[in-house]
């Protein structure tokens, strides 16, 4: 009898990874839990199309699949997979051309509220308009500084995460993110 009945998503991820290096069809539980966020992912760092959004995701689950007995437990599987979206954005992404609309569609309220707050942004502009100029700012942000907020306020990984997915130093990662609002905050004045 299989064991396709413990879908549970109570199981961790490092769990999950486990039971595919034995049964690799268990591999389809952890599509279906990251995809949804990678494609997002995705679409904040390129604002590519749907379709090249999710060619790069195939890819991403490709190499994931196949690299998968390389995985260290003593990483967060989220940050392990993160990377691998990272260095695939990286490797096809020059030939995307980036349109502020892009991040438009995947800019949540709440993590704009939090933005807005952390980066001292006027806060009186209503949250659409406040996400158009953010859309509009993260465009012309340099990509190290535009994924550094992306990864903080929009995917919500803490610094350790972004750390490894980004092989940069706590420090560095910190004082990137910190250049990174600096940036926003002219950038935004600059759209204003």
């Amino acid at each position: 009898m299989s064991d396709h009945h413990l879908k549970d998503d109570n199981l961790s991820d490092e769990e999950l990874v486990r039971r595919t290096l034995s049964d690799r069809d268990q591999f389809l539980y952890l599509v279906e839990r990251y995809k949804g966020r990678l494609l997002s992912y995705i679409r904040r760092l390129t604002s590519a199309s749907q379709e090249d959004a999710e060619d790069i995701l195939q890819e991403v689950f490709i190499k994931a699949y196949l690299n998968l007995n390389g995985f260290k437990p003593d990483l967060k599987f989220s940050s392990w997979i993160y990377r691998i979206t990272h260095n695939q954005v990286i490797s096809q992404h020059r030939r995307l051309k980036a349109r502020p609309e892009g991040y438009l569609t995947t800019l949540e309220d709440g993590a704009v509220q939090t933005l807005v707050a952390e980066t001292d942004i006027i806060s009186e502009l209503d949250i659409q308009m406040t996400k158009e100029k953010i859309a509009s700012a993260l465009v012309h942000l340099p990509e190290k500084y535009r994924e550094i907020i992306i990864l903080r306020f929009f995917e919500e990984r803490d610094y350790q995460e972004i750390s490894d997915i980004i092989k940069k130093p706590l420090g560095t990662v910190a004082s990137l993110l910190s250049k990174a609002k600096i940036a926003l905050k002219k950038q935004l004045a600059l759209v204003s």
